[in-house]
């Protein structure tokens, strides 16, 4: 038995990796206005209440686009919905759900680093949040800012990361300091989470840190993931500083890791994954709802054939657990 649900999941208008969203990039950026707010109600109606949006631009090596009137990259000309940042927006209003927005990505996603430092994604990024928050502040359902150049904590957190962490939540509560403010790190297998980390933790100015499981990533099983969030929960608690949230990674790959299709896992491991960390979390996020889950019959389908009957076990999981 499942014994804590899903209570959000991050949330795209296209995946970044193109291998990885094979079943979902070719159909999503078709979708109409309401084709996004039905994926939305799915996500409300399995009761999840948080939103995180992967990204609010894409830049690649060989393209660039923006999802937003002003932004810094053009708006993708074969996407039918004119506004889905504020689709999405309206809809989660309706339905009091609570939206972390992206600050990325305003350089080539695969360059974490590059992005963390360098002056011109800072500017551009500064810049978006500055138009985002502009343009769509007024909605109650805009929670926080999420930073996507994501770190591995190996063992530590580097200077590098704290540092941009640091400077993107100054300049965020300059827009509003009621927002929240989150990261989501992997390397759990790999982090200590001693002395040095809980001062680290300490010194980080974000609200909440919601690490990756890396199961999906084959880099941890479900056996081993309950030890390390134990341990996050008392380094956490010491720091007494950042909630401690989970990442949990709803998909298997179709073939080899990083380098093929994001296709659904299966509920059997997924209640394990659960299980394992829930006593040491505060919300258990996925990655991710879309794409991997589709409810029966939904005009909202994009995805592998077997997410119709993962979506299936999930909600059979958590009625019983009712």
């Amino acid at each position: 038995m499942m014994r804590k649900q899903i209570t959000g999941s991050w949330f795209e208008f296209c995946h970044h990796n193109r291998l990885e969203g094979k079943y979902l990039n070719p159909v999503c950026r078709r979708w109409t206005e309401e084709q996004w707010r039905t994926k939305l109600r799915e996500m409300a109606e399995l009761g999840m209440r948080y939103l995180v949006l992967t990204f609010t631009s894409l830049k690649d090596d060989d393209f660039s686009e923006s999802y937003f009137e002003d932004g810094p990259f053009p708006f993708p000309s074969d996407f039918v919905c004119s506004d889905p940042i504020g689709v999405m927006l309206d809809e989660a209003d309706r339905l009091d759900m609570r939206v972390f927005m992206s600050v990325g990505f305003y350089g080539i996603w695969t360059h974490t680093e590059e992005n963390m430092t360098s002056e011109a994604v800072t500017k551009r990024a500064f810049d978006a949040m500055r138009t985002l928050y502009q343009r769509y502040g007024a909605h109650p359902s805009f929670y926080g800012w999420y930073y996507p150049d994501e770190t591995c904590i190996d063992p530590y957190f580097s200077d590098e990361f704290i540092d941009y962490v640091n400077r993107y939540s100054a300049f965020a509560r300059t827009l509003s300091p009621a927002l929240k403010t989150m990261i989501a790190p992997y390397g759990i297998c790999r982090l200590h989470a001693d002395e040095h980390y809980v001062e680290q933790l300490a010194s980080l100015d974000v609200d909440i840190i919601a690490y990756q499981d890396e199961v999906g990533v084959q880099k941890t099983t479900p056996e081993q993931t309950g030890a390390f969030y134990a341990a996050l929960r008392k380094a956490h608690d010491k720091a007494g500083r950042a909630a401690l949230w989970a990442d949990v990674e709803l998909f298997a790959f179709e073939g080899a890791v990083y380098q093929s299709a994001l296709i659904p896992a299966n509920i059997d491991r997924l209640t394990r994954q659960i299980d394992a960390i829930c006593d040491y979390v505060g919300e258990i996020l996925v990655y991710e709802y879309i794409g991997i889950m589709n409810k029966p019959g939904t005009i909202a389908c994009a995805g592998h054939p077997d997410s119709v009957s993962y979506y299936e076990d999930y909600k059979k999981a958590i009625s019983e657990n009712a």
